[in-house]
């Protein structure tokens, strides 16, 4: 009784709110029915509408590397389900210190950190930007590749904090990285939400699934770290997208493109400024 009450209560409501905005409608400068009682139009000064960002698409050989990345980390899941021993089983290893899947992330990352570099030397008024998008690739580079820092100073600080304060520790430090980072390109343009947002998916990869999986076991654990790999895998690739648009734009975006960046004439692959780019808003 009370859900019917309340059900006609609604209906009657939308029809005379639904009445409302038709006679509002009717009754505005715009309307048909005002411009036939009314004369002509006064001018009016039109305010042009700044057009949305554009997209984005993965480029052909991102999407071959994510293809590459879920192949390796699904290769060492099923590897690790299986029981399987030996060298192969070990070069397949999702975690293990340079295997396959490991040193394939670390590659991402360096080839992130050579391309900021290159930016840095190209553009010189992006130099802090880039350099210091390369500091945090190439830490990253060295720590997945083989170095079991990261391992080691869980260990101690469960040891010293419990469980919950290590990852604790943990999601503070990587936080802290990125407000750094987040300061450094305060006075930046573009390129920063895409780079920042994908280091911020690969620490939260990092961090939050290795958390869940610390905390499972058997296959259920095996599972948690295989979505944690695979996501670090793809924040990878992507991050090495988001840092070639802002160095070499024409090797990731459409042939079609115009670059309309003020400093696209800076970029690596593009000395000259392309026709059309002059005086276009800054994407």
């Amino acid at each position: 009784m009370g859900l019917g009450a309340w059900l006609l209560f609604a209906v009657v409501l939308a029809l005379v709110v639904g009445r409302g905005i038709h006679l509002a409608d009717r009754r505005s400068p715009g309307s048909a029915a005002a411009l036939t009682n009314a004369g002509p139009a006064p001018a009016v000064s039109v305010v042009p509408v700044r057009t949305g960002r554009r997209r984005v698409p993965l480029p052909p050989v991102g999407v071959g590397l994510a293809a590459s990345a879920v192949a390796l980390e699904t290769a060492g899941y099923v590897a690790r389900l299986s029981g399987a021993t030996g060298p192969a089983a070990r070069l397949l290893s999702m975690d293990a210190p340079y295997s396959l899947p490991r040193m394939f992330i670390a590659a991402l990352f360096a080839a992130a950190a050579f391309a900021a570099v290159a930016g840095a030397a190209r553009n010189p008024g992006r130099r802090t930007w880039w350099l210091a998008v390369a500091a945090v690739a190439a830490a990253v580079s060295t720590v997945k590749a083989g170095s079991t820092v990261h391992a080691d100073a869980m260990t101690a600080l469960a040891g010293a904090a419990g469980f919950a304060g290590a990852v604790a520790v943990s999601a503070f430090v990587a936080a802290c990285g990125l407000a750094a980072l987040t300061f450094v390109s305060r006075t930046e343009r573009r390129d920063r939400r895409r780079v920042l947002g994908c280091l911020a998916g690969y620490a939260g990869a990092s961090v939050g699934l290795g958390a869940v999986a610390g905390v499972l076991d058997g296959h259920w654990a095996v599972a948690a770290t295989f979505l944690e790999e695979t996501g670090e895998a793809l924040a990878g690739v992507a991050f090495l997208v988001a840092v070639l648009i802002g160095v070499a734009p024409r090797l990731v975006l459409p042939a079609g493109w115009v670059l309309r960046r003020e400093d696209d004439a800076a970029s690596l692959e593009a000395p000259q400024r392309l026709p059309g780019a002059e005086g276009a808003a800054r994407g």
